[in-house]
Parts: C-alpha cells; sequence; structure tokens
C-alpha cells in the first residue's frame, strides 16, 4: 500500500504505555466513590460523574513519527474517513461522524468493557471507538500466515465497517434480533454483521484506490489471504476441535473473501445485504 508521507488522521488516542485500572475505575476514580458515598451523595448522580470523568480524559493523539505501525493505521483512518465522508454526503446526504481509533498494548477499558489483547481488535458502538493493539499486526504474519500492511489495512477498515453499521442503525437492528432468537439462529444473525464488514472493508479499498491510487501489486491478496486466515472454520481446525458451522459467529473463510472480494470489485453499497443473500 502506498502511505509512507500521506495525511494521517487525527482520531487516534494512543493509550500504549499506560497504566490499566484493575476493575474500571482508576485510582482517581476510587477516590471519587469513597469521598462522594462517605458525604451521602446518590448513587445514580455518582455514576453521572464517573461517567464524565472517564469521557473527559484527553486523548494522546501525538504519535511518535518513528513508530511505523502505529503512523501506518493512522493513515488508514484517513483514508477510511475521506471515503465514508463521501459515501455518506453523496448516498444519505448527511455528514459521517468520524470514530476514534485507540491503539492500546494488553488490555483496555472501553465502554463495552473491559478487554484484553487476545479479544483481538473490536469496535464499541457505546463510545463509538474502534481498538487495536498493534501486536496483532505481528500475529497476522507469524501465527496466520497473513503478511503484508494491506492485510492490516483490511482489519482496521473491517473495524470501521462496524462503525459504518453503528452508524446506519444495522447494528442496533442485529442485536435486538438476537435477542428474540436461539443461539444458533442469533449466530447467523452475527455471521452476516460480520460479513457485510468484510464487504464495507472491500468497498473502502476499492473507493480509496479511486481517491487516492492506495493500492499496490498484491494489496488485494494481502487482504484476501488475512479474510481467509480468520474464518471461523479455520480457526476451529488450528483450535485442534471440530467445525461446528452453528457455533460460527463471523463466517467461513470462503465468505469472508467472498464479500471483501465483493466490496472491492463492485464499489456499490447496495450489494452489500448479506442480510437478504445468506
Amino acid at each position: 500500500m502506498k502511505w509512507l508521507g500521506r495525511e494521517r488522521s487525527g482520531n487516534v488516542d494512543d493509550r500504549r504505555g499506560m497504566s490499566r485500572p484493575a476493575a474500571g475505575l482508576g485510582i482517581g476514580g476510587i477516590i471519587v466513590v469513597v469521598i462522594y458515598m462517605f458525604l451521602g451523595g446518590d448513587s445514580a448522580e455518582l455514576a453521572n460523574i464517573l461517567q464524565q470523568q472517564q469521557t473527559s480524559t484527553a486523548p494522546n493523539t501525538a504519535i511518535d513519527p518513528n513508530d511505523e505501525d502505529a503512523v501506518f493505521v493512522s493513515v488508514v483512518l484517513k483514508d477510511t474517513e475521506d471515503v465514508w465522508e463521501k459515501i455518506f454526503r453523496e448516498q444519505f446526504g448527511k455528514e459521517y461522524s468520524k470514530p476514534i481509533l485507540v491503539l492500546f498494548d494488553g488490555a483496555v477499558e472501553s465502554a463495552c468493557g473491559f478487554q484484553q489483547s487476545a479479544t483481538g481488535p473490536f469496535y464499541c458502538p457505546a463510545d463509538e471507538k474502534l481498538y487495536i493493539d498493534l501486536s496483532f499486526y505481528r500475529l497476522l504474519k507469524e501465527r496466520f500466515n497473513a503478511p503484508g500492511d494491506f492485510a492490516m489495512a483490511y482489519v482496521v477498515a473491517h473495524e470501521v465497517g462496524h462503525h459504518v453499521q453503528h452508524l446506519l442503525g444495522t447494528s442496533d437492528q442485529v442485536h435486538q434480533q438476537r435477542q428474540q432468537l436461539s443461539e444458533k439462529d442469533g449466530n447467523k444473525l452475527s455471521v452476516m454483521l460480520e460479513l457485510q464488514a468484510d464487504f464495507y472493508a472491500g468497498l473502502w479499498a476499492h473507493h480509496a484506490d479511486a481517491m487516492k491510487g492506495i493500492l499496490e501489486p498484491g494489496d488485494i491478496e494481502e487482504a484476501l489471504t488475512a479474510a481467509s486466515a480468520i474464518g471461523d472454520d479455520k480457526l476451529q481446525q488450528q483450535s485442534g476441535g471440530s467445525i461446528v458451522p452453528d457455533a460460527f459467529t463471523h463466517g467461513t473463510s470462503e465468505q469472508r473473501m467472498y464479500w471483501f472480494n465483493k466490496g472491492y470489485t463492485t464499489g456499490s453499497l447496495e450489494q452489500g445485504d448479506t442480510f437478504r443473500e445468506l
């Protein structure tokens, strides 16, 4: 991917190296709880105070220019912002609300709870942030045999795809429907949601290349290799167990490659209705 020297997003919060709270509250939060309750404060009002304290923490947007992985994902994030701003403006007639990309190491506190790196990159709709431990980049290369910078670009674009689903109301609809379904049928909906995020990642690649000429030979193959490597069937095989389709939550390797490639080749938002086609 052609990324060196290109514009970076300012919506990156680098939390690497920060001390992590033991149970969702830092020392300051614990002090607030003790003092407030000692003085007879109301628990509901306390919750509001703690919420304000957590959300008022200023993000660390300063990235070391020599930190190539961090610079790279910030360039990719900028490209996603430009593409989705254009799509939202032209197709929906409204502004695209940009997400924050949080870089962390080991574990992180989000509005969706405390998460560890083993969870992998994830998007939290409650705070509209995507969270990535950059060690996942190394994991793609070493464990999943999916090297190349565009493999990581695909991961970022996939999580941004979940943000798009959140903005369009798709993820909320799926969440509501899953509450009324069996685990088996709920998993099917989860697969459809994940495959649509793969489609959106491919759609982004199509438009980013048309707008900025970002692609180099082999980039799409790198993304497809990564999509294949993290298919549910392949991951179940690698874990030494049998393949259980009813337990799939993200889709097979073949499905993930298909939907990314469909987004890339068509470049058409209307072609991404995974809920109708599966």
